[in-house]
């Protein structure tokens, strides 16, 4: 958990939380008492996953939970699924508000917030909090803070870190059943528009870590987004791709294995080991079987610090890099929940922790009692492993033989608010949240991501200078610009990058720092088995007999009633499903099975749904046509939408004196 001025353990914890009754069950204001609170979402310099403010008048009759967070903070990580799990299990009852407050100073731009909601799978509305109006009126201390608002909009606690699921899910309920008793719940379905939902369009989404292998000709991308593992050769050609690209956990072949937001990735052999980060777990593939196969982890987050145990007995805490130790048969592991390096020993298939004693900030010494943050990217020398110590943004060494071994020093890095961007030598230097490291004659190579540079260091005198790239993002190759670069890897006399937010792999000349964007052939964005939407709480109608003449398809004419007061949702698309029961053959294509989409969304619009075989004069069907669309508030509240759904059910004949097109326009 990120303190704003300290770093702290779990605070505020669970057992205290739930000593008394509901309201007593979370911490009170610490700034203003609770009959002063005045809770407000005003102040947000943008709106995400919505199309536009959401005002706290609009969410009155529905429980609502502001989550304080900021996308660096791998405890806030953590604690989306807990979110997930609480949207799923009251529907209805609650509203989740994420609330972006940053850290460093490339988190206040509301842009880069957009890219990494989308790249986390948030559902909910964010705003972006960047001048800390709203942490401040609620009396905010640290990453991440959950405050509780009841149905009436009256302040009823918070509470800070990770690990408070039961608490919430206790409280809510709670304040559930006493509003439903009162009559204070809205039953108002309200929908987002969440950026994650959205095409990607390219071959690869947001990827994390890259890995050159130059004897074998391959370059390996964690395609992050994607959930899977993309296999090229090192002038882009696609090799293979393993993972389905579904979120998940399961082994097998390389279409169908899955994999969960995977990062960093070693090459043992022929086998490649992989960060499987979101899945808590480390993943082997064989690249001369094709399959992947789990050896470390379980699934499931632990909290573990210390000790360790057989490999997927074991639970680990995302593991965000793994790197073969020279000499040895040992991966060290770049565990950044914990805030520690661990050790899987790939003969005995055992887990352990190596550096770190769990406390979340920089301390160096023996290996016992060295404090790391959030440690996201590993290199060697074979003397040193280095560490890209993000949230200190730091470069960490831990010593493999001689003296040094089991000893953590640093190349930079003074604190978890010593930031920004200055070269120089040791504590002079500053660099913002870097998360990739590589090694190569004699120079260490820096992803120093929100800065968007790659730097070089030189790790015996501890300089580091800017090596490409500028403070600005943007995706050129003259003059280079990087967006959030996060991976690197060294090939030949190459520096591959992965530049994340750029959703493509780089290359750098390291003798003449020309940068070239990697042309990928071969590779697609990978295709996902569709889904049948669904149409919550339709409005029916079946409407009176269509006459229409003969033809390939049946053409249908469709004009939506908006409400009046809303419009239509800008960027959600309208989505339809079109059927004919009893004759389920009779249309084809994926209009049956998985419908289609009207992009951008329209009130007025046609359909041309093509027929199996051109029906005669005299034949009759019935098309059963469900549309489902997202109406939004004019005026205020722009981000408060609700969805509308509207099922027509028509008797269609077919005559030579019909007409060319089914008409469905009905009454607002």
């Amino acid at each position: 958990m990120i303190a704003k001025r300290a770093w702290a353990g779990m605070t505020l914890g669970a057992a205290a939380l739930l000593a008394s009754l509901v309201y007593s069950s979370l911490a009170q204001p610490r700034a203003q008492a609770q009959e002063e609170m005045k809770p407000s979402l005003e102040g947000g310099l943008g709106w995400i996953n919505v199309g536009g403010p959401i005002h706290m008048d609009d969410l009155r009759g529905k429980i609502v939970l502001l989550d304080f967070w900021t996308y660096c903070c791998i405890n806030c990580h953590h604690i989306l699924p807990d979110l997930a799990r609480l949207e799923a299990k009251y529907p209805d009852e609650l509203v989740v508000i994420g609330v972006h407050t940053a850290k460093f100073p490339a988190e206040r731009e509301t842009e880069n917030i957009r890219k990494k909601v989308a790249e986390f799978r948030i559902k909910h509305p964010v705003v972006n909090d960047a001048n800390q109006v709203i942490w401040n009126r609620f009396g905010v201390q640290s990453w991440p803070t959950l405050v509780l608002l009841d149905a009436t909009g009256k302040y009823v606690g918070y509470v800070s870190g990770e690990g408070n699921y039961d608490v919430l899910d206790k409280v809510i309920g709670k304040l559930a059943e006493k509003h439903k008793k009162a009559g204070e719940l809205s039953d108002a379905k309200l929908v987002f528009q969440p950026e994650s939902d959205r095409p990607s369009g390219g071959p690869l989404l947001y990827p994390g870590k890259v890995l050159a292998d130059t004897p074998g000709n391959r370059l390996f991308v964690a395609d992050t987004g994607h959930n899977r593992i993309v296999v090229l050769d090192l002038e882009g050609k696609a090799i293979a791709t393993y993972g389905t690209g579904e979120e998940g956990l399961s082994d097998g072949k390389y279409g169908e294995a899955k994999f969960n937001r995977p990062q960093g990735m070693a090459l043992v052999g022929e086998t490649l080991y992989v960060a499987d980060t979101e899945n808590h777990a480390i993943r082997a593939i064989d690249l001369t079987t094709k399959s992947v196969k789990t050896v470390a982890g379980n699934g499931e987050q632990s909290n573990r610090r210390e000790g360790g145990g057989p490999g997927t007995a074991t639970g680990l805490n995302s593991p965000w890099d793994v790197l073969l130790i020279p000499g040895t048969d040992t991966l060290a592991v770049a565990m950044a929940g914990p805030h520690q390096i661990w050790k899987y020993d790939i003969k005995t298939e055992e887990v352990s922790v190596w550096a770190g004693n769990g406390r979340e900030n920089i301390a160096d010494g023996p290996v016992q009692s060295a404090e790391f943050a959030q440690p996201s990217g590993l290199a060697t020398d074979g003397k040193y492993l280095f560490v890209a110590d993000s949230e200190v943004s730091g470069v960490r060494s831990i010593g493999l033989a001689g003296d040094n071994k089991d000893k953590v020093d640093r190349i930079a890095g003074v604190g978890l608010f010593g930031f920004g961007d200055v070269d120089g030598i040791g504590k002079e230097v500053r660099l913002q949240h870097c998360l990739g490291l590589a090694y190569a004659d004699g120079k260490l190579y820096i992803a120093d991501t929100y800065n968007n540079k790659i730097k070089v260091s030189d790790p015996k005198t501890k300089s580091v200078q800017t090596f490409v790239g500028a403070v600005k993002p943007g995706l050129s190759d003259t003059p280079p610009r990087f967006d959030e670069p996060g991976g690197l890897s060294v090939g030949g006399k190459i520096l591959y990058v992965a530049d994340t937010n750029n959703h493509r792999i780089r290359a750098i000349d390291l003798a003449t720092k020309e940068v070239t964007t990697l042309a990928l052939a071969g590779l697609e964005a990978p295709k996902l088995k569709p889904r049948k939407p669904s149409f919550a709480n339709p409005t029916e109608a079946t409407l009176p007999l269509a006459k229409l003449k003969p033809g390939k398809s049946l053409k249908v004419s469709i004009t939506l009633p908006i409400p009046e007061g809303f419009k239509l949702g800008p960027e959600a698309p309208v989505v339809y499903l079109a059927e004919t029961p009893g004759a389920e053959d009779a249309l084809k294509g994926e209009v049956t099975t998985s419908g289609g989409r009207i992009e951008p969304a329209k009130s007025e619009f046609s359909l041309d749904l093509p027929l199996t075989e051109e029906l005669e004069v005299g034949k009759t069907l019935t098309l059963k046509l469900s549309v489902g669309a997202l109406v939004c508030k004019q005026g205020g509240s722009e981000g408060l939408c609700i969805p509308k759904s509207y099922v027509w059910t028509v008797p269609v004949e077919f005559a030579e004196d019909g007409e060319e097109t089914v008409t469905i326009s009905p009454a607002k």
